[in-house]
């Protein structure tokens, strides 16, 4: 997906997030905006990819700093937060356990800032909240006839705290007999989900864990290494989780794929590239 002028604005607030977790220099901060000024202003234009941009930016920052993973404290505690409040969604589902309400439960957790969470009434409420609230595009339907017709699948992750809930639906998935590959980063970029978390998580449990071969900023096609292309073009049914990855995989030609995204759409620029409101909740295949 291209830039919007929003896109702007959220750089610079990652890049603050990213430089304050990873060093306490002030001098080296200065240097490193300055660094990013310089950069954005020769390539921030109209047709910049996002995802590249992003990329860029947050190696850059890792490099100055000698900070390999400035949000390994964060991704830790994320999915800590979110084994310990995991119940709470698998009570729910003993009341009514659908696809759909699986499906709800898995964007949730692209929803949940999980780090910021500290009362269990905030994530409940939030849950039931969600579960209630309609798919703003929901192709449930066309979802499970996928289930049902493909003997495998590559699920794509997003964030950690996010991977404990998508659990759930890695679980009903299984129920359909299909064989899961889980694709994690192969380098930590934001608080995505590389092996070490996916692991921790229990991901394993439901199919194999691989790495794309890259620590990019959502997916970005020209990074990943050609052992992770090669499972990729063997996957025909494949499960996306989470902006970056949509903004990535729209970058390629999808016609040969059976191909869904889960995702809420959390900024203006998502909103407008599908179709929606900000805020909605989506299940739907491209």
């Amino acid at each position: 997906m291209k830039i919007s002028y929003e896109c702007g604005a959220c750089f610079l607030r990652q890049a603050r997030e990213a430089m304050d977790l990873a060093t306490d220099d002030e001098d080296l901060k200065i240097e490193i905006t300055n660094d990013i000024f310089n950069f954005l202003s020769s390539t921030f234009k109209k047709g910049t990819n996002s995802n590249k941009t992003g990329s860029y930016m947050h190696n850059l920052i890792k490099e100055k700093t000698n900070c390999k993973d400035p949000y390994r404290n964060e991704k830790k505690l994320g999915n800590e937060i979110a084994i310990k409040y995991l119940p709470i969604a698998q009570n729910i589902l003993k009341e009514n356990d659908t696809l759909e309400n699986r499906v709800k439960i898995a964007i949730v957790g692209n929803i949940l800032d999980f780090g910021a969470f500290e009362l269990s009434e905030d994530i409940e409420k939030l849950i039931k909240t969600s579960l209630k609230k309609d798919l703003a595009v929901k192709d449930i339907e066309s979802f499970e006839n996928s289930l049902k017709k493909h003997d495998k699948v590559l699920y794509m992750v997003d964030n950690t705290g996010e991977i404990v809930f998508d659990k759930l639906l890695l679980s009903k998935i299984k129920e359909y007999g299909l064989a899961i590959t889980i694709a994690v980063k192969s380098e930590p970029i934001l608080n995505d989900a590389c092996m070490e978390d996916a692991v921790a998580a229990g991901l394993d449990e439901f199919g194999e864990i691989v790495e794309i071969g890259a620590g990019t900023v959502g997916y970005v096609d020209s990074e990943i290494s050609d052992e992770f292309r090669e499972i990729f073009n063997q996957h025909e049914f494949i499960i996306s989780k989470g902006m970056g990855n949509y903004e990535g995989l729209t970058e390629i030609d999808l016609s040969k794929k059976d191909i869904y995204f889960l995702l809420c759409a959390k900024c203006n620029t998502i909103a407008k590239d599908i179709g929606v409101n900000l805020q909605d909740m989506l299940l739907f295949k491209k």
